[in-house]
């Protein structure tokens, strides 16, 4: 039940204490720390920011073993929003709008442009389980949550087929609209044919994978084309993964100033309980331990998403605005931290969430320290 409550003395990035007085599921007032009136959580200690946003989850718990429950890797975690990314096509969307709308985190979707979805590993190695018709359908009746179209382009998924499927991904995100979220893994098709083909505001996820088939050349310098993609205005996203994040192809990216836009987990059942992703906290932490500013990672992860979503109430904490927010804290480490390709690297620190807000309710998180994985 919505009521008046207050998170009290939260810390800004900025260094700024304050409550932030909640009612009816609305910010009410931000006034000096300590000073609001109401039932107070405390909250000495921990950072606020307006409510994650993961732009990559897979949370569809039917399927296996790209699936999980949507408050899993939602508010469980500290995550407002989740951007379930292509679990479900057209055949089981319906489904997956049923199971998602029992959520109380924040759920919008990325359509699979094959009608399967990830009800098997290969769902673009046939072209007829493309169906333009029923993706339009989905789309019309769905436009409250699906947000842009997934392509998976790794030679796993297409098999025979190439960049074929991406061509037709491109025509039907034209027709509706829409843009895409593109996977890339293994080739064939080669990283440079499906750069050729993403447009302003398509996302490229998985860009800091350690495959062949990667997006800087053997000297750890990108490649012209994925330049051009920047400049284009493509949108670089995380996506992390079980198999698809990797420290040092991470740190080419940042010694030639490669920003991502957005760090997203693409977090399962299996990478959430098994590794190496484990949360979205997790993911952001190994961004902290390659040097990123506290500000860098939580802009990666609120405000960028906010912005690519063309929902700015999500990325900021204002007066009148519905409650979004996660409370987090910053722990001292040591913290062991794994990449997709098993490489281990030791943080200094860990971001830990402690709590979340979503539409104006407060949940707790499960609370995980320097010691978990």
């Amino acid at each position: 039940m919505e009521r008046r409550f207050v998170l009290q003395d939260v810390q800004m990035l900025n260094g700024k204490r304050l409550d932030i007085v909640i009612e009816q599921g609305y910010i009410v007032e931000l006034t000096e720390a300590n000073t609001a009136q109401g039932e107070c959580i405390p909250c000495h200690g921990c950072y606020v920011s307006s409510g994650w946003i993961d732009m990559h989850v897979h949370a569809f718990s039917e399927f296996d073993p790209y699936g999980d429950v949507a408050d899993e890797v939602g508010i469980k975690q500290g995550v407002a929003t989740i951007i379930d990314a292509g679990s479900c096509g057209a055949d089981r969307f319906d489904d997956f709008y049923e199971q998602v709308s029992e959520a109380k985190t924040n759920v919008l979707a990325f359509l699979n442009i094959s009608s399967i979805g990830l009800s098997r590993k290969d769902e673009l190695s046939n072209l007829a389980w493309i169906d333009r018709e029923k993706a339009r359908l989905m789309i019309t009746k769905y436009k409250e949550i699906i947000v842009g179209l997934k392509a998976r382009m790794s030679q796993s998924v297409v098999c025979e087929n190439g960049i074929e499927p991406l061509l037709v991904a491109r025509e039907i995100a034209k027709e509706n609209h829409l843009s895409l979220m593109v996977h890339i893994g293994s080739g064939p098709p080669k990283i440079e044919d499906i750069l050729l083909h993403l447009e302003k505001k398509d996302i490229l996820t998985h860009f800091l994978n350690g495959k062949d088939n990667n997006l800087f050349d053997e000297h750890g310098r990108p490649l012209p084309l994925l330049m051009e993609a920047v400049d284009k205005g493509v949108h670089l996203d995380v996506g992390h993964g079980g198999a698809s994040f990797s420290f040092k192809v991470a740190e080419f990216a940042k010694r030639a100033g490669i920003q991502f836009q957005t760090i997203s987990s693409d977090i399962y059942r299996q990478n959430r309980l098994e590794g190496p992703v484990f949360s979205l906290a997790k993911v952001m932490t190994k961004f902290i331990a390659l040097g990123y500013s506290l500000q860098e990672v939580v802009d990666g992860v609120t405000i960028q998403a906010a912005t690519w979503l063309n929902r700015p109430e999500l990325g900021r904490i204002q007066v009148g605005d519905k409650a979004h927010l996660t409370l987090f804290s910053l722990v001292n480490g040591p913290v062991e931290l794994i990449d997709s390709q098993g490489e281990v690297r030791i943080g200094l620190e860990e971001i830990v969430a402690k709590g979340v807000v979503v539409n104006g309710e407060y949940y707790p998180c499960e609370v995980r320290t320097k010691t978990s994985h």
